[in-house]
């Protein structure tokens, strides 16, 4: 039955499905997954860009730090020439030396030492692993040395101190390792870091 405006009245009959709905509903979701993709894609963006500007950063310091090595290099023959120097005079020669050369020898002293300071200034650094445990990372063994009062491996004389730049070794010591005494406990990675935090650095 229809009702003068043309319109069903009976009850039973249902309403027509308004099938424009769905493709709204697509498109919403279409969208929802497009922006989803976007997000994702920027956050990606964003972190490759962050790893870019640490990596960066640490290239500059890197380049900054290390570009001196080759000149720094150079200068540890300087400085070995004077500690050779200042090595060859005995403590009896300086005592009965008179003060004319009692100055020129502190003088000497005085520009190793400035001469030590100025690379340490520019992360130079030091060191003379006497008494430490042989390390290949550190040191360059020379020679080996009979010596049953202290554990195999040991380092009992430096013929030539290392240095270091930074965290990178720029000339290893030259050195002399016991052989004969009692075996050393096997070094761990955790040891050599700790040994290369100890080494001693002088001004």
């Amino acid at each position: 039955m229809t009702d003068p405006n043309g319109q069903s009245t009976d009850p039973q009959a249902t309403p027509e499905t308004d099938v424009s709905a769905e493709p709204a509903a697509n498109a919403v979701a279409a969208l929802t997954r497009e922006a989803a993709d976007l997000k994702d894609r920027l956050l990606r963006t964003l972190a490759e860009m962050e790893n870019l500007r640490r990596r960066t950063e640490r290239e500059v310091a890197d380049s900054r730090q290390y570009a001196v090595s080759s000149f720094a290099r150079d200068l540890l023959g300087v400085a070995d020439n004077m500690q050779r120097a200042l090595g060859t005079l005995s403590a009896d020669f300086r005592d009965q030396a008179d003060p004319v050369i009692k100055s020129h020898i502190e003088g000497v002293e005085l520009t190793e030492r400035e001469l030590l300071k100025v690379m340490e200034k520019h992360g130079i650094r030091k060191f003379d692993p006497q008494g430490q445990r042989f390390d290949p990372n550190l040191h360059q063994a020379m020679m080996q040395v009979p010596d049953p009062s202290v554990p195999d491996g040991t380092v009992v004389q430096v013929m030539q101190p290392g240095y270091m730049i930074g965290e990178r070794v720029l000339r290893p010591a030259l050195v002399g390792v016991s052989k004969g005494g009692p075996k050393a406990a096997p070094a761990n990675e955790n040891a050599a870091a700790g040994q290369r935090d100890s080494v001693d650095t002088q001004a």
